[in-house]
């Protein structure tokens, strides 16, 4: 059985990261990062259900006009489809796992990139990855959509004060990125993407995101597995979202089929993966 979780946990994080090799983040001192034993943030993110809540949010910010043309001008999603999830996966492991200069140095390199993404959207208007604004709707439809997929898809109920910790949590890594005034509660979570409202539409660009985004080209050995977390990520889209975006989604199949079917594929990935690294190690330090 060893060997069986260990083969299959190598290809599940071939799919998630890119490498067999399970990345491990070692700490000096468990409470040096931005993020520590105990926090919110691991609380989230050490839970394989956030793979949900990335998906969710890719569908989400495709509403943005000026957020989806930078993904389509600067983006190989069509030639390495797994590649932005990748990536995302390491930032988000050297963020929320990695040591504050693990942290610092992957915010520093995501800024950088952030500079060199500029350029004109279909509609006319000039947009750049580095603007305050917009890097504002990308962290708050990450912010929620991960919460949002933990509550939902996560191994144990979260304690009340939850969702403020982690918004608050997260503006720290948010301000750092160059978001200004981040969200630092539930509710003002809630009233920034309210805010965003009037600015959303579903363009040609949009379109094509959804439709790469509904059959990718991936290993069949990923296809399966993909099919259900996204299908679990529709379930938790808003309703006028999917209005928008011309998705016809039963509540009564994701009751019925993709909510079963998530958790369970969920459950393996996790009894693949086994325990997250550093929150083990952090714990038996405290043993």
């Amino acid at each position: 059985m060893r060997r069986l979780q260990n083969g299959v946990g190598a290809r599940v994080r071939v799919v998630l990261s890119g490498s067999s090799d399970r990345p491990h983040h070692t700490r000096a001192d468990p409470f040096d990062g931005l993020a520590g034993p105990g926090s919110a943030m691991w609380v989230v993110h050490g839970d394989v259900a956030t793979i949900v809540g990335g998906l969710r949010a890719l569908l989400v910010q495709s509403l943005h006009p000026l957020a989806v043309a930078g993904v389509v001008d600067y983006s190989d999603y069509r030639q390495d489809p797994l590649g932005r999830l990748h990536r995302t996966a390491a930032f988000l492991g050297d963020v929320v796992f990695g040591s504050v200069n693990d942290a610092n140095r992957a915010i520093d390199a995501v800024k950088k990139m952030h500079q060199k993404v500029n350029g004109v959207a279909p509609d006319g208007r000039s947009y750049a990855a580095s603007d305050p604004h917009l890097l504002s709707w990308v962290h708050c439809t990450l912010i929620e959509s991960f919460w949002q997929s933990r509550v939902r898809y996560g191994t144990s109920p979260l304690p009340p004060g939850s969702a403020d910790r982690y918004v608050a949590e997260m503006a720290g890594v948010g301000h750092l990125l160059g978001v200004e005034d981040p969200p630092t509660s539930a509710a003002e979570l809630t009233s920034r993407l309210t805010s965003f409202m009037p600015e959303l539409e579903v363009n040609h660009q949009a379109r094509d995101i959804l439709r790469f985004l509904l059959w990718p080209k991936l290993p069949f050995v990923a296809r399966v597995p993909y099919t259900i977390l996204l299908g679990a990520a529709i379930g938790m889209l808003p309703e006028f979202v999917c209005q928008m975006l011309g998705v016809r989604f039963s509540r009564n199949v994701d009751l019925i089929l993709v909510y079963p079917s998530a958790k369970i594929l969920l459950r393996m990935m996790r009894w693949a993966l086994g325990p997250h690294p550093e929150i083990s190690a952090a714990d038996s330090e405290f043993q």
